[in-house]
């Protein structure tokens, strides 16, 4: 097990965790948290494969990741009681799987010979969609267009390594670079609140 599936694996039981708790709070019933906590954790790297052609998409090759969302789901529908005192952790776990899920998500756009933009676009999708369709279910206004610095640390983070790919630099110690950019600049702004500015209404 390389250490790019480990930090994939942990962040997928954190997006699995997210959507399964936004069930919840929600009060929908077992299917509905187990719907949730799946689609968070491996829609945007479903609607990354099917965007580039790579079917059957990567959950359906490796079904570990459909079995570990499973199973972190019900365990949150079961033990949401005692998630609460996890919050921290969990948001910690999330920015862990946020980085990860960008230079995945960019590098196999690169392998495909997109373009820059292309790249990092797939980056931000592979990061952020499920949290998108889990937001959309739960009937919530998205979190990438709020002021949380979320989308715009994977923006940040899939521009580097789109920008590193370019440089004589060994590949792991680019995919090392371009996470922790996004992981970093995600645990700080969850430590100092920072948000993006908004337009001030009149």
């Amino acid at each position: 097990m390389t250490l790019l599936y480990l930090l994939d694996m942990i962040g997928t039981a954190a997006f699995a965790a997210s959507g399964a708790w936004a069930g919840v709070r929600r009060e929908m019933d077992l299917l509905g948290v187990l719907i949730l906590g799946m689609v968070t954790a491996i829609g945007g790297g479903t609607l990354r494969d099917m965007l580039l052609g790579d079917t059957p998409p990567f959950c359906l090759k490796d079904e570990n990741y459909l079995w570990l969302s499973l199973i972190v789901s019900l365990l949150v529908f079961f033990g949401h009681r005692h998630l609460e005192r996890l919050k921290h952790p969990l948001l910690y776990f999330d920015a862990v799987g946020l980085g990860t899920f960008v230079v995945i998500g960019t590098g196999k756009a690169l392998q495909f010979n997109l373009g820059p933009f292309g790249a990092v676009l797939m980056g931000i999708m592979t990061a952020t969609a499920g949290g998108v369709i889990r937001d959309v279910l739960s009937n919530r206004v998205p979190l990438i267009l709020q002021r949380e610095i979320y989308a715009s640390a994977c923006l940040i983070g899939a521009g580097l390594m789109v920008s590193l790919s370019y440089t004589a630099l060994p590949q792991s110690l680019i995919f090392i670079l371009a996470a922790s950019s996004v992981i970093l600049l995600r645990l700080l702004a969850i430590n100092n609140n920072w948000a993006l500015p908004k337009a001030q209404l009149p």
